[in-house]
């Protein structure tokens, strides 16, 4: 019997139909699921929806070649940041190309590998693999990696877990064996609200917030001289107030203020003890003084998201093989995070490598590189020949 056969389409055209689909992440994914779902069917390949909670989003997973055995996946999210605000000299969800670029929204980030991955399914399925090729499609991957958690908690279950996961992130097709971690906070302080005129029978909770984070940069200063890693830029874990709101009026004392806080980590960092230590300081050098004049506040300190950083052994099989297919001698490190480090931590050695300079990413008139279309392409070929052996 003969394979089934679909059709064959250009990275640069499976590029032009991602793009057309306006997957911003307040915005649904499902329309561009269904395509690629369409599409790898008509190539004999069965994907696996896992959708959200909501029912409005779905991750996709797919496997191409033999069952049973661990694999190597290929991530994309299919989330794009907003275009509001950005001035663009034509339509974002459009494909354009000029001279040697195609712009649009996701094209960087990351449609670009994802249209490259489905570019490579035909060559993929004609191919007698010895170790599987998976799709992994994400979403939800710009506001915090939410959406790749729920698939990776079926790997085993209901999805066979990878052995091997490469993350196609924009590294102008660079292997990337590290990067930073998010950790973000929200902090609440809760105090008495009175007139103005009458302030020492109030407790003003933006006063008290600004002595929170008054702490906060007593512990930016250590981090910048404690644990360093030279390879990223800056090579110490940054962290920064985000975020500030509170007061109603200029003749009240504010009751409530708000802030948000990020530490962006290097691996090994303990993020837990600085949370430990704000905490320390709120309960010592703020709220007695506060509830001394009004027994009801509070300071609430909650962590809101978290990426795990992210750092392979020199020594693991997916670093060796990534340098192979790009065609590289070094690895390099960076300070974006991606969702590599959660394919990592489910026992999936991880690596972040793709088309496309982080640069372009986010960008008004986003753009890739034609010639980093051709390179992606080039690298999922030598990927097949992997594969096959």
């Amino acid at each position: 019997m003969t394979a089934k056969r679909g059709p064959i389409y250009t990275a640069e055209e499976l590029l032009a139909r991602l793009v057309a689909f306006d997957t911003t992440s307040h915005k649904s994914n499902l329309e561009l699921v269904a395509f690629v779902e369409d599409y790898l069917l008509q190539h004999g390949v069965t994907a696996t929806r896992v959708p959200s909670a909501e029912g409005d989003k779905a991750c996709l997973f797919a496997t191409i070649g033999p069952d049973g055995k661990g694999g190597i996946a290929l991530s994309a999210h299919t989330d794009v940041v907003p275009v509001d605000g950005q001035a663009w000299d034509s339509d974002p969800f459009t494909l354009r190309t000029t001279g040697d670029k195609h712009y649009g929204r996701g094209t960087c980030d990351m449609k670009g590998f994802l249209a490259c991955s489905l570019a490579a399914v035909p060559d993929f399925k004609q191919r007698k693999l010895n170790t599987p090729i998976h799709l992994a499609l994400s979403y939800d991957e710009e506001i915090g990696c939410l959406g790749v958690r729920p698939m990776i908690a079926e790997f085993g279950k209901t999805l066979p877990k990878p052995r091997l996961t490469i993350v196609g992130e924009p590294t102008s097709m660079q292997v990337v064996d590290a990067h930073k971690g998010p950790v973000r906070w929200q902090v609440e302080v809760t105090g008495r609200a009175v007139h103005s005129s009458m302030a020492h029978l109030g407790v003003n909770a933006i006063s008290y917030a600004t002595r929170l984070i008054a702490e906060l940069e007593q512990i930016e200063a250590g981090l910048k001289v404690s644990a360093r890693d030279e390879r990223f830029d800056p090579p110490y874990a940054t962290l920064q107030v985000t975020k500030l709101e509170g007061g109603t009026a200029s003749n009240i004392i504010p009751v409530t203020c708000r802030f948000g806080f990020e530490v962006r980590s290097i691996p090994g960092l303990d993020t837990g003890a600085i949370e430990r230590r704000l905490r320390a300081f709120a309960e010592t050098a703020c709220l007695p003084q506060m509830q001394a004049i009004a027994p009801e506040s509070e300071i609430t300190i909650i962590r809101a998201n978290s990426v795990p950083p992210f750092g392979v052994d020199a020594a693991s099989e997916i670093v060796a093989l990534t340098l192979k297919l790009a065609e590289a001698n070094k690895t390099h490190a960076v300070s974006y995070a991606t969702e590599a480090g959660l394919f990592q931590d489910a026992g999936s050695a991880s690596i972040v490598c793709g088309p496309g300079d982080i640069a372009q990413a986010h960008t008004a008139n986003e753009w890739i590189a034609v010639s980093e279309i051709a390179k992606c392409m080039a690298f999922l070929g030598r990927l097949g020949d992997w594969a096959e052996g």
